[in-house]
């Protein structure tokens, strides 16, 4: 409403942006104006974003770990939320789905037993809602007002306060444990609370910064990790052919592996499962947003202003007939056969995996911006659908069978239908 955006749509020129460094310019800027970070997060994460390397290098690199933790959280979160019963059950997914993923999250972020609190889930997924709310409105609203109605309208306080409750005798515990045995006490949990208590400095060492530092990670992970497996979902409900030869390679993968990072690994269908979902149901269907911090001439000859907002149209590439194959339908497998016809080339392969970023697959964003929690999101989604086909049957409600339900659209941002459901039970003999 108060801004204009210039859309790319050539693709070299996505490129471009892609390799221009952040003196021409700034991602950070542009997430703030569409987070409306400083009212929702606070001007303490806008400014200082010491969480992002440790979710770059220290989760990623811990990953291996990691797997079997979550796998237990995903196991445990369907039996849970989705009782595996011989009748079949509707469930609504995308609320279910919240759900799972900010518990098997937090079994990461903040550990057991706290991950599996209803309360202490339920506020997370609040605090997400809330966040994307706020965000929306703010943007609706002039700049001069944009503080008054933050302080009328927001709930993010209220949620750091509450959650504050559930974590403050974490915090008490964790500062006990390094004072009496030293920073690295006999049975340390490894997560990245433990992570983010070794870095943190100043007034980000006290509760109440840790806890919104805590929210803020759960906000990036439940939000676009509960949206992608959503859209998956809705695809395998209404494609059915898929869940078995998706069941076969997860079960030969896991009886030769187990459930450990090398299984996923192989995983290659699941990848391309919700790889293909996401090319056909990005979250915007603008992306790459940028902010020029000075006069620039594109490589086209366009020139562009400081203080322009840009963005690269999803559909330029994720759509395009050049790029793909009959790019508007669903092929569920389509980068399993990418991925075969470029096998000994150079591993250029791995680029269809869904942690690759090219100008082909924006969902992760591009370049040295592209989202550092990429690996870990990928990994969990991956344990969720693994987990979803060996477990349930699948499949669409009676009145919508064969009709994907609708995504809802916000300004730019595409949302899985919120009200759509899904029926489930327990996997019929064979």
């Amino acid at each position: 409403m108060f801004r204009w955006i210039v859309v790319i749509n050539n693709p070299k020129v996505i490129d471009e942006v892609r390799a221009l460094p952040d003196s021409v310019l700034s991602s950070r800027e542009a997430n703030e104006e569409i987070v409306q970070t400083q009212f929702t997060l606070g001007e303490h994460i806008s400014k200082n974003g010491y969480h992002v390397p440790g979710i770059r290098t220290r989760l990623t690199r811990e990953i291996p770990r990691l797997v079997p933790s979550i796998y237990e959280e995903v196991v445990v979160g369907f039996k849970d939320f989705i009782p595996p019963t011989d009748d079949w059950s509707s469930i609504k997914v995308l609320d279910t789905m919240m759900k799972i993923v900010a518990r098997a999250s937090n079994r990461i972020f903040i550990g057991a037993p706290l991950c599996r609190d209803p309360d202490y889930i339920d506020l997370n997924v609040q605090f997400t809602v809330d966040v994307v709310r706020a965000g929306e409105i703010l943007c609706m609203v002039p700049h001069a007002l944009r503080p008054f109605v933050n302080a009328l309208f927001s709930n993010v306080p209220k949620r750091i306060e509450c959650v504050l409750k559930h974590l403050a005798p974490v915090f008490s515990a964790r500062r006990k444990g390094r004072e009496e045995m030293g920073d690295d006490y006999p049975g340390k949990p490894q997560d990245l609370l433990s992570w983010l208590m070794d870095v943190a400095k100043g007034k980000e060492t006290t509760d109440w910064y840790l806890t919104s530092r805590i929210l803020t990670v759960n906000f990036s992970a439940i939000h676009t990790s509960s949206m992608a497996f959503t859209q998956a979902l809705f695809y395998l409900a209404v494609y059915p052919d898929y869940m078995q030869p998706l069941r076969e390679e997860v079960e030969d993968v896991i009886k030769r592996y187990g459930w450990c990072r090398d299984a996923l690994d192989e995983m290659h269908r699941v990848d391309s499962f919700i790889k293909e979902s996401q090319r056909l149901c990005p979250i915007s269907i603008l992306l790459l947003n940028r902010i020029l911090v000075k006069d620039h001439i594109f490589s086209d000859g366009t020139m562009l202003p400081k203080g322009t907002a840009i963005a690269a149209a999803t559909p330029t590439t994720h759509l395009s007939s050049s790029r793909y194959e009959d790019p508007l339908t669903f092929d569920g497998f389509r980068y399993v056969k990418l991925k075969a016809g470029h096998i000994g080339a150079a591993g250029t392969e791995r680029k269809f995996d869904m942690v690759g970023v090219t100008i082909d697959s924006l969902g992760f964003g591009l370049g040295r911006h592209a989202c550092p929690g990429r690996f870990f999101a990928a990994n969990e989604l991956k344990i969720m659908l693994a987990q979803a086909v060996v477990t349930y049957d699948i499949k669409l409600v009676e009145e919508a069978r064969g009709v994907r339900p609708p995504d809802l659209w916000v300004s730019m941002a595409c949302v899985p239908n919120p009200t759509a459901q899904v029926l489930f039970r327990k996997r019929a003999a064979a």
